[in-house]
């Protein structure tokens, strides 16, 4: 969190407080969270006034996962500090991960008044937008974010994300192809860029993508199952058969895999096989019979 990279430059010049607050650092830093919330605690105790004590004692909270106490804390140093961009940034992140995406966006435009060229301020905005099905805001916050430092880490996935969720398949592509092309991409990035390689019909490329998706994470029953879609569509049945059948077993709650694998078991010959796949798809679905998307069978 920021507050900890920068808290050095702004220690109390009073000598008692100076200690205490490098010993809270050096807990902080050393993930000792235990003995810096004990510190931080009494140090708020002694001095209700200094800002940076609430500041990290929100911060030691919420890396030990107590989010209603680290937004107290925070809250409270924002009282005492409202200039301070790392306390609004601290307290958008604990907001994030609450999933309290409004919130999260006020605190960080509130930072971004303060530092309005720090790209990952804005990219954190253009999270809390998207998540607020507010697509068009996140893709101006994720090409600022960009345009301020080209190389941030899944700034072209986030963006390839809101276009694909506006139906702008291609640039989502494009986007999601840029995001692999930095060369660290995660099983995330090449699952959706292969999801919509496969919706945008080309197997090939969907194939390639949801490979590596499937060999960074194996354990991903959506990445197997569009696999099975994309070597279908390419008519290597028995890869098909086989990437499916994965799906069944990671996600066996699901009955799109079961639909797709009774077809490719259909075209293999095995009547049999698909027949019981298909009765399986059926008994699934009637289990959630509102389901739509992947669970319908039919994408």
């Amino acid at each position: 969190m920021p507050g900890i990279a920068r808290a050095q430059e702004r220690q109390s010049a009073e000598p008692d407080q100076q200690q205490i607050g490098g010993q809270l650092l050096g807990y902080l830093q050393s993930k000792q969270l235990d003995q810096a919330i004990a510190l931080g605690q009494n140090a708020v105790a002694r001095w209700p006034q200094n800002a940076d004590f609430h500041h990290w004692l929100g911060i030691a909270y919420f890396q030990s996962g107590k989010n209603s106490q680290a937004l107290a804390q925070l809250e409270q140093a924002a009282k005492l500090r409202p200039q301070d961009y790392d306390i609004h940034f601290d307290t958008a992140l604990v907001h994030l991960q609450e999933k309290q995406y409004g919130a999260a966006a006020e605190q960080l435009k509130q930072a971004l008044c303060l530092k309005p060229d720090h790209p990952l301020a804005h990219l954190l905005l253009g999270r809390a937008y998207q998540n607020s099905n507010r697509s068009l805001d996140a893709i101006e916050q994720f090409k600022t974010a960009l345009r301020l430092k080209p190389s941030i880490e899944l700034g072209h996935y986030h963006l390839g994300y809101a276009y694909a969720s506006l139906g702008r398949d291609q640039q989502a592509i494009a986007e999601y192809q840029k995001e692999v092309a930095r060369g660290d991409a995660n099983a995330e990035v090449y699952y959706q860029l292969g999801h919509e390689l496969v919706q945008s019909g080309e197997g090939q490329a969907a194939a390639e993508a949801l490979r590596k998706a499937t060999a960074l994470d194996g354990t991903r029953a959506d990445a197997f199952y569009d696999l099975g879609k994309a070597l279908l569509t390419l008519k290597q049945i028995p890869d098909a058969i086989e990437a499916l059948r994965r799906s069944t077993t990671l996600n066996p709650a699901d009955p799109s895999p079961h639909y797709q694998l009774a077809r490719t078991l259909r075209l293999s010959g095995d009547t049999a096989g698909a027949n019981s796949e298909l009765q399986q798809f059926e008994q699934l679905r009637k289990q959630q019979p509102q389901t739509g998307g992947m669970a319908s069978g039919v994408h």
